[in-house]
């Protein structure tokens, strides 16, 4: 974490009445989960502002993966927007180094390596941002017929995952297939989803 600490330009330690303070940028714009949930029952998300907002997070997710971090707790809960509608990925409690073992994050975004209680690593994270990019084209809640904990991880032993829109664009349904995949070693590097992201986003400015 010291290495992420010392390029960020907008965070210092002050000592105030002998304790360390952690000074970080206001982002006042709300998290994406509020953010889609009012757009519920409206017009959903154009695609370029979903691809956009995907984007921003696999970018993050690459940078922290490339150092060898694993966030464990992706969901939209923990991603703010600024003022310019830029997404900011917060709270790395849980995050760590390397393999580990747990349960350790949120029901509904978590793997099925984390839930079986099996050694994982950075892919969990990997799965947790299909399970977001999904959330960011539907603006719904993964899950929402089951309530319990007990029943999603149900269906998540049964390799279900949210149903995804037959209107949804083929490259971004693939991107959230190939994320949320059951095997971790199949699942993308985060680089590469922000490569095939990339792409969707040239190829649709082209058509317009």
């Amino acid at each position: 974490m010291s290495k992420i600490k010392m390029k960020c330009q907008k965070c210092e330690r002050l000592p105030i009445n002998g304790y360390c303070c952690i000074v970080v940028e206001y982002v006042g714009g709300g998290n994406l989960q509020s953010y889609l949930s009012k757009h519920r029952m409206k017009k959903k998300l154009p695609l370029d502002t979903i691809i956009q907002l995907a984007l921003d997070v696999a970018k993050g997710l690459s940078y922290i993966h490339s150092n060898k971090i694993a966030h464990r707790d992706v969901k939209t809960e923990n991603l703010l927007l600024d003022k310019t509608g830029r997404v900011k990925i917060i709270d790395f409690g849980i995050s760590s180094r390397g393999l580990m073992v747990g349960t350790n994050g949120t029901m509904g975004y978590m793997a099925p390596e984390v839930l079986s209680n099996r050694s994982y690593d950075h892919k969990c994270d990997v799965y947790s941002f299909a399970i977001c990019l999904w959330e960011m084209y539907t603006c719904l809640d993964p899950y929402p017929e089951y309530i319990s904990s007990s029943k999603i991880s149900h269906q998540l032993y049964k390799d279900r995952r949210p149903e995804i829109p037959k209107c949804c664009l083929r490259a971004l349904s693939d991107i959230m297939k190939k994320c949320w995949d059951v095997k971790p070693q199949n699942r993308p590097e985060m680089k590469e989803v922000v490569q095939m992201l990339v792409a969707i986003k040239t190829s649709t400015k082209r058509r317009l």
